[in-house]
């Protein structure tokens, strides 16, 4: 028998093979004789519906061959299949003879007129002989040259009449010397007999059905039998707004075992899961956005299915809709940018959620990137653009404008106290200066880091009338020791002051000169 998977039908014929050499080893009375008779016509129905069958399966190639174009390699199959159901027709038109020959013998019609059930000797005498030369021995030869010639097609074919030795299901030992013959027909009443050769055609035509589905499948004549079914779901859209429609398709899905089959998006090769989907990802990239930030876009795939060297291809487009990512840009001041100051910005996306993965560049400015989606912004030209990517793909740009740095205010204190040009300051308080740069109060707000000044250099001179009434003196830095002016300072002089540099530290500790000066005019009281 052959190896494989087994159809319900064929298993059922097992069963039956198995009760029939099981009732061959009974001493039969009338009531076995009789479900030997029910055996035989049970398997004599099934033969001809599997004899049918066959027919069908070769006009199935026929149909198949013409539809391919009665290639010469089709055409070479459809012989072979031809010749397939030649060789078993004569087979069992050869079990047929024997089935008549041995009804003839003991003087049975067969069917329902059966005169004689057992007849066992006469069995014998047929089927045996007196030397071997009954029935049974050409029968043997022609089941085993069967089985030879249709392992061709099925590899795992056995020989259909094998002796007791050769037989695996035959385990007494006084049967194991036994021939094919006197296995099968020796004290075997005439039904027995019967289902034997009926059993033995239902090998032959299970033998034929397997060699011709393996003939069918060269052409590609092979059924696929869907045996996974499942629903599925293709929503127009997984996001609907309060007060509109919802639509979608709902629709019954089938997939096939073991079906050989790949799958591709837009060329690539897919991974397919154990459930038979394959396995589509890939990152949206930016396209043509219209007016409200959408663009259309498309895939394409393709499932191949493989049926013994011949491929069937199915291909589907898939259209979708790109949205232009939203970008959120949060700074102290995102209107326009301070020129050579460190501007923090803080660019998110929330439409790509974990996905983001943001890279920064831009003109007009250098670039220090900071934890995800922080970026500071160093522009050193009039206007700033901002170009965001995540993952590699353009996200979008933004432009700011570029703001000069607004000078400090420069302011005097003498004595502890803000000098007044105006009302002046007493001469006896004259012992100190401190010199003070003031950001101013938005720019120090938005950048305070940037926003760290100091007077570095100024001049102080005790001034009577047009003339100075003692030595200057200089400070390099933001305070100066007045005590040689105090001493000679008188009511009615004044105090010229005169700031010569300033310097700004950034945000990274750098200090540069800020180009300003001031004069001052102080009264002495």
């Amino acid at each position: 028998m052959a190896g494989g998977k087994e159809t319900p039908r064929q298993k059922m014929i097992g069963m039956m093979y198995l009760v029939l050499t099981a009732l061959l080893a009974l001493q039969v009375n009338s009531a076995i004789l009789l479900k030997f008779k029910f055996i035989d016509d049970s398997l004599t129905d099934v033969n001809a519906k599997t004899d049918k069958a066959a027919d069908g399966t070769i006009k199935g190639i026929q149909a198949e061959v013409a539809k391919n174009h009665n290639s010469s390699a089709d055409r070479a199959v459809l012989a072979e299949s031809e010749q397939i159901r030649a060789e078993t027709k004569k087979v069992t038109e050869y079990l047929a003879s024997v089935r008549e020959k041995l009804l003839a013998a003991t003087e049975n019609k067969g069917k329902n007129e059966y005169k004689n059930m057992s007849a066992e000797d006469k069995v014998a005498i047929t089927m045996l002989g007196g030397t071997k030369n009954g029935l049974a021995y050409p029968l043997q030869k022609q089941l085993n040259d069967y089985s030879s010639y249709i392992q061709k097609f099925v590899p795992d074919a056995q020989p259909l009449a094998l002796d007791a030795r050769q037989d695996a299901r035959v385990t007494e030992p006084e049967q194991k010397s036994k021939s094919f013959a006197e296995l099968n027909f020796e004290n075997t009443p005439l039904v027995a007999a019967l289902a034997v050769l009926s059993q033995k055609e239902t090998e032959v035509l299970k033998y034929e059905a397997d060699a011709l589905q393996k003939q069918a499948e060269k052409v590609g004549a092979k059924v696929i039998v869907f045996d996974k079914l499942g629903a599925f779901a293709s929503a127009e859209s997984n996001t609907v707004a309060a007060g509109t429609k919802y639509k979608a398709d709902l629709f019954l899905t089938a997939a096939a075992t073991g079906l050989k089959q790949t799958m591709t998006y837009n060329g690539s090769t897919l991974s397919i899961g154990p459930d038979g989907h394959g396995k589509v990802e890939f990152t949206a990239r930016p396209g043509n956005f219209d007016a409200s930030g959408n663009a259309k876009a498309s895939w394409t795939g393709t499932i191949r299915i493989n049926q013994n060297g011949r491929d069937t291809t199915f291909v589907k487009k898939i259209d979708y809709t790109v949205t232009k990512p939203v970008m959120q840009i949060q700074s102290a001041s995102v209107q326009a940018l301070y020129y050579k100051c460190g501007n923090k910005l803080s660019v998110q996306v929330p439409a790509l959620g974990a996905q983001y993965q943001p890279a920064f560049s831009a003109s007009g400015a250098s670039v220090i990137t900071g934890q995800k989606g922080e970026v500071t912004l160093v522009p050193n030209a009039r206007e700033v653009t901002l170009n965001v990517s995540s993952g590699g793909n353009a996200i979008g740009s933004q432009v700011f404008k570029v703001r000069p740095i607004p000078n400090p205010t420069i302011k005097c204190f003498i004595g502890g106290n803000e000098a007044n040009e105006k009302a002046g300051t007493p001469s006896g308080q004259i012992r100190s200066i401190n010199m003070r740069a003031i950001p101013e109060a938005g720019f120090a707000t938005f950048l305070p880091d940037d926003a760290r000044y100091r007077v570095s250099r100024f001049e102080v001179t005790l001034a009577r009338g047009k003339r100075p009434a003692a030595p200057p003196v200089s400070a390099n830095g933001p305070t100066a020791d007045l005590s040689s002016l105090a001493n000679t300072a008188r009511e009615g002089d004044r105090l010229y002051i005169e700031v010569k540099g300033v310097q700004r530290q950034n945000f990274q500790g750098q200090v540069e000169d800020v180009n300003m000066t001031r004069v001052f005019n102080i009264p002495l009281q």
